[in-house]
């Protein structure tokens, strides 16, 4: 069987980068992480410690503090923060393989496009469903699921053929990783649905730093999360994007069955004091609303909560 991808680049390696980083190295992938510096230096000292289903495994493989190491991937997934994308997508345009292809693993729906606004490499946004921690440099947490949609970025790249291969290139190395990937006709409207269930958890798991089971718990918080799903299927239809009302609340309800154990990315980011991607996920409902004139009056509260608590953390 012939390997598609020869060498794979995970770019901002966090939790979620270096699970999926983790699962190809181990299926015996050519992958290196980009970095923080402790977590590579973790990694170079010890391997990367993946914790899944119970048990801990060693996972060699290597690692950089330095984004010129992209150098030579053929596949970069890109898992940096939406507040960084524009300007790591810059600093990727003079180390990337013309035939690179990059994958976004991002949260938002922004992403995608301006990525590539500045690489002309083929970019493909993919919504991902995983709960992940990295609880130490050098050691990724497995919560849940860890799945993938992919699709073609807009409507002229869906009819491109060659790009159709190349996304089953990308299910068949997944596969081989035991990561299940779907190719979607409108991954678009996916990523809207994910926009929806961050909206519904990430702040408020942040602000209380509860879990998504404990949320589930709370029947007032339901009702809180179900009025911020109305908002963003409201927006989306603004938007031209398909969300049908009765499907979105019953995708949010089931997540907190799928990652009982999960604290949000947001919560995540809350705990260690540094700024969170809120800006993107119920802050971009909050003004997209507004330049659409659609009222988003809890995505708006729910944003600007969060955002006077990291106003608190002063330099850090």
């Amino acid at each position: 069987m012939t390997i598609p991808f020869q060498a794979v680049a995970v770019v901002g390696a966090g939790a979620v980068g270096s699970f999926f980083g983790a699962m190809l190295a181990r299926a015996g992938h050519r992958v290196t992480l980009i970095g923080r510096a402790a977590h590579v230096q973790a990694i170079e000292r010890d391997g990367l410690q993946l914790e899944m289903a119970g048990r801990v495994e060693t996972v060699r493989l290597a690692a950089s503090a330095d984004l010129a190491a992209v150098r030579g991937a053929d596949l970069v997934l890109l898992s940096v923060k939406s507040t960084d994308t524009e300007a790591v997508a810059q600093q990727l345009a003079a180390h990337l393989a013309d035939d690179a292809m990059v994958l976004s693993l991002q949260n938002g729906v922004e992403n995608g496009p301006a990525i590539a606004r500045h690489l002309p490499q083929t970019v493909v946004p993919a919504v991902v469903y995983v709960a992940t921690a990295m609880p130490a440099p050098g050691r990724v947490k497995h919560n849940g699921r860890g799945d993938l949609v992919i699709g073609a970025l807009n409507a002229v790249a869906a009819r491109d053929m060659a790009l159709s291969r190349r996304l089953q290139d990308l299910v068949d190395l997944f596969a081989s990783a035991q990561v299940p990937v779907r190719i979607s006709d409108d991954v678009m409207a996916e990523l809207w649905s994910k926009l929806m269930v961050n909206c519904a958890y990430n702040a408020v798991s942040g602000l209380a730093q509860a879990t998504y089971a404990q949320l589930a718990a709370r029947p007032e918080i339901l009702v809180l999360q179900q009025a911020v799903v109305r908002e963003v299927v409201a927006l989306a239809a603004a938007e031209g994007v398909a969300l049908t009302l009765a499907p979105a609340l019953a995708s949010m309800a089931a997540i907190a069955l799928a990652m009982p154990g999960q604290r949000s990315s947001t919560a995540q980011d809350m705990a260690r004091r540094k700024p969170s991607e809120i800006d993107h996920l119920n802050g971009f409902v909050a003004r997209r609303g507004l330049e659409l004139g659609v009222a988003t009056p809890v995505n708006q509260s729910l944003h600007a909560l969060v955002k006077l608590v990291e106003a608190g953390y002063g330099g850090e």
